[in-house]
């Protein structure tokens, strides 16, 4: 047999020629100029090779199919879309099919009178007394603790802000009072610092007046001459001749301290305090003592708790507030730090007044039981409503016991809920058009939707939107469930009698159900998916029923067993749905990422035997299978996909194991005793026939199925193409030989075998997905892949590149989805995952396998 490099080279060629036929056939014939944008750009951009030939058969056969397709799903939408209108509209809307004519709010087009006495319940004005009575109840209050701390935590956080401030300024008096009194300390303390340097120049004079000011003065002297300021002056020139100099010396220092301290915490007062209020204190804070800043500490905090324990109620103005406080610090507080003691307490406090949810919903509750049913009597013969009369609740209620509300359809209502109901499915198949479902997958849906109304109108408490989540979800995407779901769930109160609480939980169980069904990949993931699904219904309707109800301790016992009840409910439908799914699966020709796991399990019986029977192929298909699954997921296709039909692409090849070399094992070459390239190009072929047969009789999905004729589209057998275009070369020359010189050139090519292109091409179709192009792809390369040992990455990259080149111009990926660039990142991956595979090992010495 050849090398595997001359291979690649005849399959490039053979590939370039027939492209290259197709092309001039087609220019011949007047074929227009194809759009070769999908061309885009160099497989190999990063290398900068040169662009390929797109055949111009591309586009326009592309377009041709895609065409058709379209024509006939269109053909078939309207008449599906009529079906599940009516039958939508036809099990949905029960409501609008038994309406009565005769409905509050109408006018009687005659006198009714009661043709006997009754005595009926009006269940409806009832439960409306009901809920005015729990609405109306009056709410109960509770002092809230967390509030409370909050307000004492910021009271002793602006206490201590004050008492930092006055440790600040220092102690006070800071000099005896035989040498100053306490009004001059506090007028030196503060005096502007020109005023203090004027007083101490006066002073050390030991004059009794002066009328001079000090140099550094700003003023004039009239501005100096005030009480505090004489009075100042006149004690330390006292003090200053009573005294030796020292003394005198130490006082002004004390002074200056003080006074120093004095402006440091002066600017202190200027800055917000840390908790956000506005600063509160002022400079009178300094001049208190220290029993008087006791006393205000101690005032404050009593008024605080005294008005914490009354309550402050939510919405209570500022100003009442404010007045309440100064009532309460009036006799708490000394009349200097009053005022600002009740700005920082009306500051802190706030409303610490909470509703007692508990308390006031069983009272409300209470408050509800004590409402008696409303029971409307008649006797036979009166006057239920007068002609003309509008009919209130009452009237209705009489009428309907008797039945003369003419109930009936209400065409107009009907109407409005098919329009409803179509733009609803006009949604679902706006949402799924990327999913390409098939007519058969909608018939599945509208089946799924049917049967929540078909429940709900034979009596059962809780519908099936978990298990039509559940379902939706996992065959067709969680976009698709979540949908079909909060559709159906917007859809059933309005044309069906549905209590909302229960409808609520089941589309909450339906929604959770979709939204996580499709991204599982096992049964047991589903049933845990099961219990999250009854927790979240029994949650939800525990939270509905404590919303829509007044009281949970009355009514508490009553709420655990239905909270019960419905968590069960949306366990049994995930039940239900997991265990239908296989039989829907197979009825339906699904493929789930559940399923699709369970057939790549090398346990199946077909891929065991397929181990067993044809070892080289298996092998050869694990390396496929890595090349594959690696491409589609760079690609974003699917994987699961991707992986088990790979793994089934090639079980045809069971008929007749030794007719592959990958099976031969070293041994002789079955089709070199054959010696008919003819023959052996049927047996090759036979391999994908065989394998759909196969596949049908172990009933693996249609989807898997297509995986065996399309990995091998309609490539050309181009070894035996080869080697049978020289056989028959061969013939003719031997005819030559044997024949007379002056034979007839048509007697020669009818004693030759003819060798037909199409004898030598697979059946085909070629690939249809992104997916079964990616394994012919990887089964092209898988060979040649394994035949390098010590290549380059270049050396790799080059042969993959001439590989893809040729099933690219023999048109073999045209309706597959795939792009030049894809092409490109294809081969970047197939040589990474050799790479991966071939990695180095450290060779080991040979006294490592010599025994001790």
């Amino acid at each position: 047999m050849n090398t595997l490099s001359s291979l690649m080279r005849q399959i490039e060629q053979l590939g370039a020629a027939r492209s290259l036929r197709q092309h001039i056939a087609k220019v011949q014939n007047g074929c227009s100029k194809a759009d070769t944008d999908r061309a885009g750009g160099p497989l190999l951009s990063r290398l900068s090779r040169p662009k390929w030939i797109l055949p111009e058969t591309f586009t326009t056969r592309f377009t041709s199919k895609t065409s058709k397709s379209s024509l006939k799903n269109q053909a078939r939408s309207p008449m599906l879309a009529l079906v599940a209108v009516v039958s939508l509209s036809s099990t949905l809307g029960h409501r609008f099919y038994n309406q009565p004519k005769l409905d509050v709010g109408t006018k009687a087009p005659q006198t009714i009178k009661a043709p006997d006495t009754a005595s009926v319940p009006d269940y409806k004005t009832t439960e409306e007394q009901r809920k005015a009575a729990r609405i109306g109840a009056v709410a109960i209050l509770m002092l809230d603790p967390a509030v409370n701390r909050q307000i004492y935590q910021e009271l002793q956080q602006f206490l201590q802000h004050g008492s930092d401030l006055r440790e600040a300024v220092g102690q006070f008096p800071f000099a005896k009072s035989s040498a100053l009194s306490l009004a001059a300390q506090v007028y030196l303390r503060g005096c502007p610092e020109w005023e203090w340097r004027s007083i101490l120049a006066q002073a050390r004079e030991k004059s009794p007046t002066s009328d001079r000011l000090s140099l550094d003065s700003p003023a004039v002297a009239g501005q100096t001459e005030n009480k505090s300021q004489q009075d100042a002056i006149a004690q330390l020139q006292a003090y200053s001749r009573s005294v030796r100099a020292a003394e005198f010396q130490s006082l002004t220092d004390s002074i200056s301290s003080a006074r120093q301290r004095y402006l440091n915490a002066v600017e202190a007062l200027e800055k917000p305090l840390v908790s956000g209020f506005p600063q509160i204190y002022d400079t009178s804070l300094f001049d208190l003592s220290d029993a008087a800043w006791q006393k205000t500490q101690t005032g404050m905090n009593r008024a605080a708790r005294r008005m914490v324990a009354q309550g402050i109620p939510q919405g209570l103005p500022k100003e009442i507030l404010k007045e309440a406080v100064k009532l309460q610090v009036a006799e708490e507080v000394p009349l200097e730090s009053q005022a600002w003691a009740v700005e920082g307490l009306a500051a802190i406090l706030q409303p610490n007044l909470v509703r007692d949810r508990e308390e006031t919903k069983q009272l409300a509750e209470l408050a509800a039981q004590k409402v008696k049913p409303v029971m409307i009597a008649v006797d036979q013969g009166e006057i239920i409503v007068a002609q003309g009369q509008e009919i209130s609740q009452q009237d209705f209620v009489l009428l309907d016991y008797f039945g003369l509300s003419r109930r009936g359809v209400n065409w107009l209502g009907l109407t409005g809920f098919v329009c409803l109901v179509a733009g609803a499915i006009a949604i679902v198949l706006l949402v799924e058009r990327h999913y390409r479902l098939r007519r058969r997958d909608h018939l599945l849906l509208l089946l799924l939707t049917l049967s929540a109304p078909v429940l709900v109108s034979l009596g059962l408490p809780w519908t099936s939107l978990p298990a039509i989540g559940i379902l939706a979800g996992g065959f067709y995407g969680s976009a698709v469930g979540v949908t079909v779901v909060g559709l159906l769930s917007v859809l059933l109160p309005v044309g069906l009698n549905v209590e909302l609480i229960h409808l609520v939980a089941s589309g909450a169980g339906g929604l959770l159900g979709a939204f996580m069904a499709g991204r599982l990949r096992s049964r047991e993931e589903l049933a845990l998916l099961g219990l999250a699904l009854g927790l979240t219904q029994g949650t939800v309707y525990l939270v509905g029923t404590l919303i829509a109800s007044a009281a949970v301790g009355a009514i508490w016992y009553v709420v655990l067993g239905t909270v019960g009840a419905q968590s069960l409910a949306g366990l049994a439908w995930s039940v239900v749905a997991i265990g239908i799914s296989p039989y829907l699966e197979h009825v339906f020709d699904l493929i789930t990422p559940i399923r699709l796991a369970e057939l790549a399990n090398p346990n199946r019986p077909l891929l065991k035997k397929l181990a067993a029977e044809v070892p080289g192929t298996f092998q050869h298909t694990l390396f496929v299978a890595s090349l594959a699954e690696a491409a589609a997921r760079e690609l974003g296709c699917n994987v699961e996909l991707v992986r088990a039909g790979t793994l089934y692409h090639d079980i045809g090849k069971m008929h007749d194991p030794l007719g592959f070399c990958e099976n031969q094992m070293g041994g002789g070459n079955k089709h070199d005793e054959i010696n008919d390239p003819w023959a052996s190009a049927e047996i090759i072929k036979k391999h994908v026939s065989e394998g759909l047969v196969m596949a049908r009789k172990h009933r693996l999905p249609k989807a898997i199925q297509a995986f065996i004729p399309e990995h091998q589209g309609t490539m050309l057998i181009a070894y035996f193409y080869h080697q049978a275009q020289q056989i028959a070369a061969k013939e003719i020359e031997d005819l030559k030989i044997a024949l007379p010189a002056d034979a007839n050139n048509s007697k020669l090519a009818i004693a030759s075998r003819q060798v037909r292109e199409e004898d030598f091409r697979y059946d085909g179709p070629i690939p249809q997905s992104r997916e079964t192009g990616i394994l012919m792809l990887a089964d092209s390369c898988e060979a040649a892949l394994r035949s390098l040992k010590d290549a380059t990455h270049e050396e790799a990259l080059n042969m993959v590149n001439r590989i893809l080149r040729a099933r690219w111009q023999d048109n073999q990926l045209m309706d597959s989805g795939l792009t030049r660039e894809d092409m490109s990142l294809i081969a970047e991956i197939f040589v990474r995952v050799w790479e991966q595979f071939n990695h180095k090992r450290i060779a080991y010495p040979s006294a490592v396998f010599t025994p001790r």
